[in-house]
């Protein structure tokens, strides 16, 4: 059973998942981490805004959310901090949110077929309005967040539409919910899912 985190930027997503790995030590808690892939595109030189690159780069990132998932299937308890569903929503929109008309999802076909064998069985939307976001982004200085104002102006209203519908998708507000109280109604949502599973 894999369950993931999904949402915007300062939702709480990644402090909801330490809260996990402190509190929840029966549950594996798989962390976002792309630095291998980054530093692939860096060494070869592609550029996002160039289609040919856009494409290679994203083959690079579902080859490499399949391995993550082939690690974690291992476990009986999975809970990711965003998932193939991330990488599926983002290789499909981003062109959209930089105004581009690509075609995606026939050059990618294969690749993108192979991603949706790895989808979480639920799904948690973590969620708050703009100005708390923004808020929370100002607080941390752990993080550049460079990519911050474009995510929440170009591809937050297209997340929402993408995830709204789907059925596997539970949503959890955390604009007044304190970081401890934001983990602990995460994991008590990840254990009714395990309990019922089982």
């Amino acid at each position: 059973m894999i369950l993931s985190l999904q949402g915007c930027m300062a939702a709480g997503k990644t402090t909801a998942a330490r809260y996990l790995q402190q509190h929840a030590p029966e549950i594996h808690v798989s962390f976002e981490d792309n630095a291998a892939v980054v530093q692939k595109v860096k060494e070869r030189g592609l550029k996002k805004d160039i289609y040919e690159d856009y494409l290679e780069i994203q083959r690079l990132y579902i080859l490499h959310e399949i391995e993550r998932w082939e690690r974690v299937s291992q476990y009986s308890k999975v809970v990711m901090d965003f998932g193939a569903e991330e990488v599926e929503f983002y290789t499909l929109n981003y062109p959209k949110a930089i105004g581009r008309e690509w075609e995606i999802a026939e050059p990618l076909k294969q690749e993108l077929a192979m991603l949706r064998e790895c989808m979480p069985d639920k799904i948690l939307f973590l969620e708050a309005d703009e100005k708390i976001l923004q808020q929370r982004k100002k607080q941390d200085a752990s993080r550049t967040r460079g990519f911050f104002d474009f995510y929440i102006r170009s591809l937050m209203p297209l997340k929402r539409e993408w995830f709204r519908s789907r059925e596997e998708v539970d949503s959890l507000d955390t604009a007044y919910l304190t970081a401890p109280e934001t983990g602990e109604r995460v994991k008590r949502w990840a254990e009714s899912i395990f309990i019922v599973s089982k």
